[in-house]
């Protein structure tokens, strides 16, 4: 194994963490599928897991410039897939969105955002460090640049609103750190604003096209509080958990709210992980492993010897937090019901893999000894840290 060895032990021990949680939580999946035992779901997440490392380990063997033309070569196999996904996705344990498909024989969902957002970062990335000595044409960067940005979110928010204002937060972020000038940033927060205001008009007025899409996201948002309402149920019993677990939790495998939480082994898992191990060694272990995998990932960024390897790092480490702070920000009531998992802890089937492609492709980056390309580039992250003060 080859790059940053800290990164490596954090990913492992999130993936040994994630096991008794998630057996003791999947008594709900067996009562949901009807299906199964608990073991079974247990060793499923294993071997999910062991097939994940495999693929960091494979990823991580490809030196990272390759990753710049593949994203050009599998973005068109994306948009095409994500198309697939829109017109027959179904849901998955109960999961209430078509955005899943079905990997054939071996029964497992694969969430086709998960490996477009991956795609289109990779493939931001490569856009702004290909620009970094031109002055860049907002009316240029419209075809190259926000173009396929705006196809990728088109065909996911009509099934995932929450995936696509991540995907599009975090463009934003890679393409200000990367230097884009941040007054054709609000031009196209401003153009992605109207989007979104327009294809609420259609849905409404069309609402065969989109059967409830909208009316979920509105009720999700009226309901943020209501716990008479599903969502408001699911976080109820999540800050009951929550509460219930106080400091040092009830033990291994005695959750009670698993058993009312519709998707206590992916979406609210660090509920039950907290009402099982406590705030102290449940809650305060999650957040500090993926606060050093952040601090690694932002190490890594920092010593990278090109703009594309830092910009690489930022665009597919960053989602990974970013999505970590918002599934523990809705077990605590702070944010809406996404359905985002866990990163390496949730039991997600692809999700899992998906996460471990992005680790693969920073420990690629940090695996290379010799790039061949000037140290005398201005850092991203020097652009950043000038912006802010």
């Amino acid at each position: 194994m080859e790059g940053d060895r800290a990164i490596w032990a954090i990913v492992a021990f999130l993936a040994l963490l994630s096991f008794m949680p998630v057996y003791s939580a999947s008594t709900n999946l067996v009562y949901v599928a009807n299906s199964g035992t608990p073991t079974y779901y247990l060793i499923k997440h294993g071997v999910l897991l062991f097939l994940g490392f495999l693929i960091i380990y494979g990823v991580h063997k490809i030196p990272f410039r390759y990753f710049s033309g593949i994203s050009v070569i599998i973005l068109p196999f994306v948009l095409l897939l994500l198309i697939y996904t829109l017109t027959q996705g179904h849901t998955i344990n109960g999961a209430n969105a078509s955005r899943w498909i079905q990997i054939p024989f071996i029964g497992v969902g694969f969430q086709t955002s998960a490996l477009a957002s991956i795609v289109l970062m990779v493939y931001v990335a490569r856009y702004l460090s290909k620009n970094k000595e031109n002055t860049i044409s907002f009316k240029e960067s419209l075809l190259q640049l926000w173009l396929p940005v705006a196809f990728v979110l088109a065909l996911i928010l009509p099934a995932n609103f929450s995936t696509t204002a991540i995907i599009f937060s975090m463009v934003l972020i890679l393409t200000f750190v990367g230097g884009y000038p941040i007054k054709y940033l609000m031009y196209i927060i401003g153009l992605g604003l109207v989007s979104l205001a327009f294809f609420i008009l259609i849905a409404k007025a069309f609402p065969t096209l989109m059967p409830n899409r909208v009316d979920t996201w509105i009720s999700r948002v009226e309901n943020f509080s209501n716990k008479n309402a599903e969502e408001g149920y699911q976080v109820e019993k999540a800050k009951i958990a929550i509460a219930t677990g106080s400091l040092f939790g009830k033990g291994a495998g005695k959750s009670v709210q698993k058993n009312f939480l519709p998707q206590s082994s992916s979406d609210f898992i660090f509920a039950i992980i907290v009402e099982e191990y406590g705030l102290i060694l449940g809650a305060f272990t999650v957040i500090l492993l993926y606060f050093l995998l952040l601090f690694r990932i932002v190490m890594a960024a920092k010593k990278a010897k090109s703009i594309f390897a830092t910009l690489l790092i930022i665009g597919v480490g960053l989602p990974i937090i970013f999505q970590a702070i918002i599934n523990m920000a809705v077990a605590v009531n702070l944010f809406p019901v996404t359905g985002q998992n866990l990163p390496l802890i949730s039991s997600g089937g692809t999700s899992i893999w998906m996460t471990c492609i992005a680790i693969g492709i920073i420990l690629s980056v940090t695996a290379e000894k010799e790039i061949d390309l000037t140290e005398t580039e201005e850092n991203p992250l020097d652009i950043l840290h000038e912006a802010i003060h």
